[in-house]
């Protein structure tokens, strides 16, 4: 329970999951989950950092993409207990900081599963059948020059992926009826779980060399940050496809720019960038190869729904003393 003097457990939810219009992301059936005696939420006030004054004032923060570093606590114990992220990434909240508080800081990774790799096949299907050339030919008048792109057929080609976690598995799951055959890289997964998604294990340059459409799957971390470089991407066929839904700065996106102009791959799908919102200058916003979304491809009603009622659970679960799942701190 809170050990606030009011007894009250006061729940804050981040501004950055209202729309434009002021309304949540997800549905108000979900917040029936809040529906607790005792229990107060609100909307923060729009901040892109939590600060000592919210740390004070909160027993949990449920947050979308604001940041929590070592300055957003004060010199004594904050209130808070649990940051509960809308999501499975968790590079803008420091962990360091919440586990020294004692701070709960928990994921989503069921609310993501299906949305994310739905995600990925959606990019993939894109860039197969070129669809955002096709769409600005068919916006400008151009039919003539449909044969001029003709697209990739899936039957037979390499799934490839960097990362074979919570995500990844379920996008192979997903992909088995285009009878493509499936290859990953994750020195951390289960190497039986992986042959019975009839998934090979292979080294990291042989996923660069052999894919035909390779997606990242994997957190951003001291080891992936800039993983996707000039050195790897040299080593991919020049028909093949680059799919991040993950995070940009796994990707080195000059490098990307030069191996897509340079016709080095055949296209790439971006949900992600180094920085967001990505400025509108971005070369990579100019060709016609790269398909992008504003870091929202996943933003569907289920992905949302998903997401809140993990976060809902989890403020619930420490409001009477209980372990929430999805911990990543403890």
């Amino acid at each position: 329970m809170s050990d606030s003097k009011s007894g009250v457990f006061r729940v804050g939810i981040t501004h950055d999951v209202l729309t434009s219009q002021g309304q949540p992301i997800f549905g108000q059936e979900v917040f029936e989950w809040l529906n607790q005696p005792g229990l107060v939420w609100e909307y923060m006030e729009e901040t892109p950092v939590i600060r000592p004054e919210h740390a004070a004032r909160y027993d949990a923060i449920c947050a979308m993409l604001v940041r929590f570093t070592p300055e957003s606590i004060g010199p004594d114990k904050p209130r808070l207990k649990l940051i509960a992220r809308f999501g499975v990434g968790y590079d803008t909240i420091d962990v360091p900081t919440c586990q020294k508080a004692g701070i709960y800081l928990t994921i989503a990774p069921d609310g993501v599963r299906r949305p994310v790799a739905v995600s990925a096949i959606t990019f993939m299907l894109m860039l197969a059948h070129k669809v955002g050339i096709k769409d600005r030919l068919t916006r400008s008048g151009r039919w003539a020059e449909k044969s001029d792109h003709i697209g990739t057929g899936l039957t037979g080609r390499t799934l490839g992926s960097i990362g074979v976690g919570n995500i990844g598995a379920e996008m192979f799951r997903l992909a088995k009826p285009f009878d493509m055959k499936f290859i990953a890289h994750d020195p951390y997964t289960d190497a039986t779980q992986m042959a019975a998604l009839g998934v090979e294990l292979v080294d990291l340059d042989e996923l660069f060399q052999r894919s035909d459409f390779l997606t990242v799957n994997c957190p951003l971390n001291a080891t992936t940050r800039g993983m996707v470089n000039a050195s790897k991407l040299s080593l991919m066929k020049n028909t093949a496809y680059l799919i991040n839904t993950a995070r940009g700065p796994i990707v080195d996106e000059a490098a990307l720019y030069r191996a897509l102009v340079e016709k080095k791959i055949a296209g790439a799908g971006l949900d992600v960038f180094e920085v967001e919102p990505t400025p509108a200058d971005n070369p990579l916003l100019q060709l016609d190869n790269v398909v992008v979304t504003p870091h929202g491809i996943c933003f569907t009603d289920e992905c949302m729904q998903g997401l809140a009622e993990s976060a809902f659970k989890a403020a619930v679960d420490v409001m009477h003393g209980k372990k929430p799942p999805h911990v990543v701190t403890f």
